[in-house]
C-alpha cells in the first residue's frame, strides 16, 4: 500500500514538472532562424509585424524650407499661385477686330425667332461707299440698315458671325465686316433644306458688275447684283462726286422692299419707294412711295402716319443760317428749296425720279 501511495504522488509531480516546462514563455520572430546564431554584438531582429520602416518621409515646413533653395521656394509659390488664378478667356476677334456677342428674340411659340450676331467692340465708322450697312440698335432690339452716318452712342457695328434659328434649325447665316455682308452666305427651308447661297466681298456679291466713272476703277458708279446669272442682292447706284443716289434690293430677279433715292446733300433721303415682300411673286408695275423728305431731311409725307405737308413751304427754309459765334446781327434765312406747287388741293404729281432701269441678266437688255 505504501509502494502504491508513493508510486501515485510521484506521477502526480512529475505530471506538474512537465506542465509547467510547457507554459514557459518564448519569443519568436517571424524574421528570425533558428539554425542561424547571432553575430556579436548584432542586435536581435525585429518582429515584422510590429516594425515597419516610412518610405520618403515628409518633412516639416522648417524642413521643407531648409531644403529648398530661395529661387526653388519662389518657383514654387509661383506655380501654387498659377494653379490657384483662374484661366483667361479668350478675346474673341474676327478679322483683326475685337467683337462682342448679343442675340434677340422675335416672336412667341413655335414660331420665335432667335438672331445670335456680333458687333465691333470699339466703333468704326463703315465705309460710305458700302452698298449697305448693318447696324444693331439696342434700344429697339433690331438690325437695321444705315441711311448715313451712324451714331457711336447708340448705334452697333455688326463685325462677325452672324445665325438667324427657328426652333434651334437654321434658317440663315453668314458673316458681316464692318457693318456689310461678307463670304458665304446662306438661307434655308424650316427642313434645314439649302434654298439660296450668295458669296459676298465687302457687301459686294461675288459675281455682281460694278461700273465706274473713270478708267482707272476707283469711282464707282453703279453696282448690279446678279447670283447665277440672276439679280440678286443689294444694287447702289453713286453720284460722280461719290454720294449715294440710289439704294435696293433685288431677290429672284425682282426689286422687292424698300427703294430709297437721296438728295446731294449730307446723303438725306429724298424719296422711298415700297415694292414687295418677295420676290417669287410678280413685281408691282409701279412702286409705292411710302415717305417723301425735304431737303434737310425734315418728312414733309409718310403714308403709314398720315402725315402730308406737301402743298406747305419747305420745313427747311424757315431755318436760321449758322454765323460766327458772338454774331448778334440779324440771321438771314435761306433761299427755299422747294416752293409750294400751285395745284389744286388733294393732287400731287408723281416724283421726280424713279428706281433706276438694270439688265435683267450680266450683259443682257435693260429691265423695266
Amino acid at each position: 500500500m505504501g509502494v502504491l501511495r508513493f508510486g501515485s504522488w510521484g506521477a502526480i509531480v512529475w505530471a506538474i514538472l512537465l506542465l509547467g516546462a510547457s507554459c514557459t514563455r518564448k519569443t519568436v520572430s517571424f524574421n528570425s532562424h533558428l539554425d542561424e546564431p547571432l553575430l556579436n554584438g548584432a542586435p536581435a531582429p525585429g518582429d515584422s509585424l510590429t516594425t515597419t520602416k516610412k518610405k520618403n518621409p515628409k518633412l516639416s515646413i522648417a524642413g521643407r524650407k531648409a531644403v529648398l533653395s530661395k529661387e526653388e521656394e519662389k518657383k514654387a509659390k509661383e506655380e501654387e499661385k498659377a494653379a490657384q488664378r483662374k484661366p483667361n478667356q479668350k478675346k474673341k476677334i474676327f478679322l483683326g477686330q475685337r467683337v462682342k456677342r448679343g442675340y434677340f428674340k422675335t416672336g412667341t411659340g413655335k414660331n420665335q425667332v432667335v438672331t445670335i450676331f456680333y458687333y465691333l467692340k470699339n466703333f468704326q465708322q463703315p465705309s460710305a461707299m458700302a452698298p449697305a450697312v448693318y447696324y444693331f440698335n439696342p434700344k429697339k432690339h433690331k438690325i437695321f440698315t444705315a441711311n448715313g452716318e451712324l451714331d457711336p452712342a447708340t448705334e452697333k457695328v455688326l463685325h462677325g458671325p452672324f445665325k438667324r434659328m427657328v426652333q434651334n434649325q437654321i434658317i440663315e447665316q453668314g458673316y458681316y465686316a464692318m457693318g456689310t455682308k461678307h463670304l458665304r452666305w446662306e438661307k434655308y427651308d424650316n427642313k434645314g433644306g439649302l434654298m439660296a447661297k450668295t458669296h459676298y466681298e465687302m457687301g459686294f456679291p461675288r459675281d455682281a458688275n460694278i461700273s465706274y466713272y473713270d478708267g482707272a476703277n476707283t469711282m464707282i458708279k453703279e453696282v448690279v447684283p446678279y447670283v447665277n446669272g440672276k439679280l440678286e442682292g443689294d444694287y447702289v447706284r453713286y453720284t460722280a462726286d461719290g454720294k449715294r443716289e440710289w439704294t435696293g434690293h433685288f431677290e429672284n430677279g425682282h426689286r422687292v422692299g424698300e427703294w430709297t433715292n437721296y438728295w446731294d446733300y449730307k446723303g438725306y433721303r429724298h424719296y422711298v419707294f415700297q415694292y414687295g415682300e418677295t420676290g417669287y411673286e410678280p413685281e408691282l408695275p409701279e412702286p409705292e412711295l411710302i415717305r417723301e423728305y425735304s431737303h434737310g431731311g425734315s418728312p414733309i409725307y409718310d403714308k403709314e402716319k398720315k402725315l402730308d405737308k406737301r402743298d406747305e413751304a419747305d420745313p427747311d427754309a424757315t431755318k436760321n443760317d449758322a454765323r460766327r459765334p458772338g454774331s448778334h446781327g440779324v440771321p438771314t434765312q435761306r433761299a427755299p428749296v422747294r416752293k409750294p406747287a400751285e395745284r389744286r388741293p388733294g393732287y400731287h404729281p408723281k416724283p421726280a425720279a424713279t428706281p433706276p432701269a438694270v439688265p435683267a441678266t450680266p450683259g443682257g437688255a435693260v429691265a423695266p
